[in-house]
């Protein structure tokens, strides 16, 4: 986390408020810490059977880099709403240096750690850096692009 303020911990209701991601897709459970800079989540959701991106039993790695972008969105709903703006529409418009450590995450016993922090922009084309973590095991990172939607195609 930076230097800034930074404000309380968002649990699952306000999450889901946050996103527009329902039901079991809503993959983050809370919000430990934040501030204007970076975000830093957890989530148990991966060794849940019922989870929504499970195939043939198994949570793919790959999937890690879901865990990244929901944590991108709350980050920036909760920057709006602390700004008294409305909540950006705004969509995943890339995934660079994209990194993998592990195989499966459903083998993971501990929670997840997921951490975003905003490299470039403010207020919508936005860059940031995510890692997702279990204790000191870095299990993928990737930098997040997101775009605001203008209502063109």
């Amino acid at each position: 986390m930076t230097e800034h303020t930074a404000w309380p911990p968002v649990g699952k209701e306000e999450i889901r408020a946050l996103i527009p991601h329902a039901g079991a897709m809503c993959l983050l459970d809370a919000v430990l810490a934040w501030d204007d800079e970076s975000i830093h989540c957890t989530s148990d959701t991966h060794r849940a059977a019922d989870n929504p991106l499970r195939r043939d039993g198994r949570l793919s790695a790959l999937h890690a880099f879901e865990y990244g972008a929901q944590a991108v969105a709350i980050h920036g709903g909760l920057r709006a709403r602390a700004a008294g703006l409305a909540l950006p529409s705004a969509y995943l418009a890339g995934l660079r240096a994209a990194r993998l450590h592990v195989d499966y995450l459903d083998q993971i016993a501990q929670p997840l750690a997921v951490h975003a922090a905003r490299v470039f922009g403010d207020t919508g084309n936005t860059i940031y850096a995510a890692r997702i973590t279990a204790g000191q095991t870095v299990l993928a990172e990737a930098r997040i692009t997101i775009m605001l939607r203008t209502g063109r195609i």
